[in-house]
């Protein structure tokens, strides 16, 4: 089989990524590297990662955002988040990682984007934008559904029985560059 034939037939079946509590995530190996005799790839989830924000009032009369992280509080919210996106036709799943859903998202709306700037210097990221897909309120809380415009990728390696495992930070820190340089050298 063709390396080409090989990546295509990759590509078009969903692997499964897993965490520690067990939860997996459907994704496809969008790039497979085989880097120090490893093989590597490079994950796309089947389904588009969401994030939910809590609607702070700020001490300034604005509104500040706040990202809903913890798993308490998604699992007093999910319910409602699940039945605001349902009115969308978009399926709401707890999965590893990130939330999702499936479905067809809405067209981008310029005036929906909320951008997210990183205070940290160190890492210096690139600001992320979000796309507005639901807003609700639980417990006079308000809360904002929102998906990020540009994909959410995860490096793994392939074990034994050719599953995909998430890599620790130290190994990504370790295989980084040379994944990089193997991909920037495939785009020229």
């Amino acid at each position: 089989m063709s390396k080409k034939k090989e990546n295509e037939d990759s590509q078009s079946k969903p692997v499964i990524l897993k965490d520690e509590a067990g939860l997996e995530l459907a994704c496809y190996i969008e790039r497979s590297l085989e880097v120090e005799d490893e093989e590597y790839v490079l994950l796309l989830p089947v389904d588009s990662p969401v994030e939910i924000f809590a609607w702070n009032e700020d001490s300034d009369d604005e509104q500040a955002a706040t990202g809903v992280e913890d798993d308490e509080t998604v699992d007093k919210i999910f319910p409602v988040a699940q039945a605001v996106l349902a009115e969308q036709d978009l399926i709401l799943k707890r999965t590893a990682f990130s939330l999702t859903v499936a479905g067809e998202l809405p067209e981008v709306d310029e005036d929906e984007i909320l951008t997210l700037e990183f205070e940290d210097e160190i890492a210096q990221q690139e600001p992320e934008e979000l796309q507005f897909l639901a807003s609700f309120y639980h417990e006079e809380q308000e809360y904002a559904i929102y998906t990020p415009l540009a994909p959410l990728l995860f490096f793994g390696r392939l074990n034994q029985e050719g599953q995909p495992e998430l890599l620790s930070p130290e190994e990504f820190q370790r295989v980084q560059p040379l994944l990089e340089e193997q991909l920037f050298d495939e785009l020229e």
